[in-house]
């Protein structure tokens, strides 16, 4: 029972991984490259709530910055000002 409940989560968490876009257009020009974050982190819940993916809670403007920029803040890597993400 415990193989099959294992066997059924990696099944859920490949096919989220499977569905997901390359590459997400956001508003305000911003462009998001989901399969470069999947690659470099490695952690779907460093954004999601589980690690199955899905839609985000809450995700917007206030989310986003405090988010992805503070990530990318902290790791060092990736874009952090206004210009860098909103291309248009």
């Amino acid at each position: 029972m415990k193989k099959t409940v294992i066997a059924m989560l990696a099944i859920v968490a490949f096919a989220g991984t499977a569905f997901a876009a390359d590459v997400i257009q956001l508003k305000k020009g911003v462009t998001f490259n989901h399969k470069a974050h999947q690659e470099r982190l490695n952690d779907c819940t460093k954004c999601h709530a589980t690690a199955a993916g899905g839609k985000i809670e809450g995700f917007g403007k206030d989310w986003a910055h405090k988010t992805c920029k503070g990530c990318h803040t902290e790791m060092g890597k990736g874009p952090t000002s206004c210009k860098a993400c909103h291309k248009s």
